[in-house]
C-alpha cells in the first residue's frame, strides 16, 4: 500500500576532505628531490534538488540518515586525491527545507531548484603546496576538514493554484475526478481522502492545476483530524473552493455552518488564507433533497458576497461554469503576481575594521577565540607534528590574534580557546607562543636542500675526509 508522507526529519552528513600528504620524493642519485605531497580530495556535498517526477518523502521517512562520500587523500608525486561524490537528492517541488527551530532555509519551488543541504570539507594541502621560500621542504601537511552535518525538516507544501475545501464527504474527491483525469479513491465514508490529489484542468485558454485537501473539522488548526497535516497544502494555492454537502445526512450540520466552520479554520491557521480569493459549489445537486436546499440558501451566500456555483459530480451539471469561473480567477491572481526580477548578484563587502575574528573574556578567565578561519586552521592542524603546530601559530599571530589577546588583557599562563564550547581546543597560552616559529629557526626547512656545491669543492671536500681517516688510521695502535 503506497503511503504518503509530507513532513520529515533527515539527517545529513557531507563527506569530509581528504587529508593532505607530507612525501620528499626520491629517484636515483637525488634522493631529496623536494616535497612532492598532494593535496586530499574535497568531501561530497549533499544536494536537494526538485524532481517533478517526485510527489512524497516517503524514501526519506524510511531512510532518515544520509551521507555523502569523503575525499581521499592525497599521495606522494604531486598526486591529489579524487574528490568525494555529491549525494543529490531528489525533492517534490514545493518542498520547504527548515531547521530544527523552524527557520527556513530554502523554499524549493520549479523543477531544477537546487539547495546544497551540507556543504563538504575542504580537503588538507599536501606539502607541496605548502613549501616556499623560507618553508622548503615541510615535514607536515593540512588535515582534511570534517563534513557538515545537521538535523533539517522537509514540509511538502503542494503547488497548486485552486484548492478544495470543505468537510470529509463533501465531494471533492468526485469533482476533482470529473474536472480532470485525477483518479483519487472515492467511497461514501469520512476521510476516504488521505492524501492531496493533484489534477490538471483546461478550461479555455487557461490551464490550471486543482487540489484536492483531505477533509477538515472543527478544530483543524489545532491538529484535530488531519487538519495541520494538509493545511499546509493549501497556502500556496491562488484560489480557493468551499464544497459544501447539500445532501448530508448528519442532522446538527448543514451547509451553510459548515462554511462559517472551515472558514474559522482558516482565518485560525492564517498565513494569508482569509484574503485568498474563493467561491461557494453546492454540491450533489442530482438529489432531490440536494437541489431543494441548494435553492434555499444561495441568496443568504450571494448577499455575504461569495459567487455561487450548483454541480453535480454525477450529472456533471454546473461544472463547465466552474471551471471558467476558476480559469478567471486564477489568470486574475497570476496577473497580479509580482513580476520576477533576473537573479542579481549582491555584494557585502566586509568592515574595514573586520578582523575575522572575536576575542572575548569569559566569566571563569578563559579567553575565547572566535572566527571562521582561525576555527579552520585549528580543524586542519595536526597536533603530534610540532612543525604542524608552529605553522598554526605562525597563521594566527599573522592574522592578529596574540596581539588581540594582549588588547584583552590576557596574560603568560591563561587559559585560551579556539572554537566554539564543544569542540574548542584549549591551552596555555604564552606569549611567546606564535612568535616561537622565529626561536625554533627557519622551521620547516632542510640543510640538505640547499644549493648543491661545485664539484671541484665537493672533490675537495671528499678528499680531506679522506685523508683525515687515513691518518686516524696510520696513527691507530692496536696494542696501547
Amino acid at each position: 500500500m503506497t503511503t504518503f508522507v509530507d513532513r520529515v526529519e533527515l539527517h545529513i552528513a557531507a563527506g569530509n576532505g581528504g587529508h593532505g600528504c607530507a612525501s620528499v620524493h626520491r629517484e636515483k642519485f637525488k634522493p631529496l628531490g623536494g616535497p612532492d605531497g598532494g593535496n586530499g580530495g574535497r568531501g561530497g556535498d549533499v544536494v536537494l534538488v526538485v524532481d517533478p517526477d517526485v510527489t512524497t518523502l516517503l524514501d526519506y521517512h524510511h531512510s532518515p540518515h544520509r551521507k555523502a562520500t569523503n575525499g581521499q587523500p592525497g599521495q606522494g608525486g604531486h598526486r591529489s586525491g579524487p574528490e568525494g561524490k555529491d549525494l543529490v537528492l531528489p525533492v517534490p517541488d514545493g518542498t520547504v527545507v527548515q531547521d530544527r527551530d523552524g527557520n527556513v532555509l530554502a523554499d524549493m519551488v520549479g523543477k531544477g531548484t537546487t539547495f546544497i543541504a551540507g556543504q563538504g570539507g575542504r580537503g588538507g594541502l599536501g606539502n607541496a603546496a605548502l613549501a616556499s621560500a623560507r618553508r622548503k621542504a615541510p615535514g607536515f601537511a593540512l588535515l582534511g576538514e570534517p563534513g557538515e552535518t545537521r538535523d533539517v525538516v522537509l514540509e511538502l507544501k503542494t503547488v497548486a493554484d485552486v484548492a478544495l475545501v470543505g468537510y470529509p464527504s463533501a465531494g471533492k474527491s468526485s469533482l476533482i475526478s470529473v474536472l480532470s483525469a485525477a483518479k483519487p479513491k472515492i467511497a461514501d465514508y469520512p476521510f476516504t481522502t488521505l492524501v492531496p490529489n493533484l489534477g490538471v484542468v483546461t478550461a479555455g485558454s487557461t490551464v490550471y492545476t486543482i487540489a484536492d485537501v483531505p477533509g477538515l473539522i472543527p478544530g483543524a488548526s489545532e491538529g484535530k483530524g488531519l487538519g495541520l497535516e494538509f493545511l499546509r497544502h493549501v497556502e500556496r494555492c491562488e484560489v480557493l473552493v468551499h464544497v459544501l454537502d447539500c445532501a448530508t445526512l448528519e442532522s446538527d450540520r448543514d451547509p451553510v455552518s459548515d462554511l462559517d466552520v472551515i472558514e474559522a479554520e482558516l482565518a485560525q491557521y492564517g498565513r494569508g488564507l482569509e484574503d485568498r480569493p474563493r467561491l461557494v459549489v453546492l454540491n450533489k445537486i442530482d438529489i432531490p433533497d440536494g437541489q431543494d436546499l441548494a435553492d434555499m440558501i444561495r441568496p443568504d451566500l450571494e448577499a455575504r458576497g461569495y459567487q455561487v456555483f450548483e454541480v453535480s459530480a454525477v450529472s456533471r451539471q454546473g461544472l463547465k461554469e466552474m471551471s471558467y469561473a476558476l480559469a478567471k480567477l486564477v489568470d486574475e491572481a497570476r496577473a497580479a503576481r509580482p513580476v520576477e526580477e533576473n537573479t542579481r548578484i549582491v555584494i557585502r563587502p566586509k568592515a574595514v575594521d573586520d578582523a575575522g575574528f572575536t576575542v572575548t573574556k569569559e566569566e571563569d578567565g578563559l579567553y575565547r577565540v572566535r572566527g571562521e578561519k582561525p576555527e579552520r586552521w585549528v580543524r586542519q592542524t595536526d597536533f603530534n607534528n610540532d612543525e604542524a603546530v608552529g605553522y598554526l601559530a605562525d597563521r594566527l599571530n599573522r592574522l592578529g590574534v596574540e596581539d588581540a589577546l594582549l588588547k584583552e588583557g590576557a596574560r603568560e599562563g591563561d587559559g585560551v580557546a579556539i572554537g566554539g564550547e564543544d569542540d574548542a581546543v584549549v591551552f596555555d597560552w604564552e606569549p611567546t607562543m606564535a612568535a616561537g616559529a622565529e626561536m625554533l629557526g627557519r622551521r620547516g626547512e632542510d640543510h640538505r636542500m640547499e644549493a648543491p656545491r661545485p664539484a671541484a669543492q665537493r672533490r675537495r671536500d671528499h678528499e680531506a675526509e679522506r685523508d683525515e681517516a687515513l691518518g686516524e688510521y696510520r696513527d691507530f695502535d692496536p696494542f696501547a
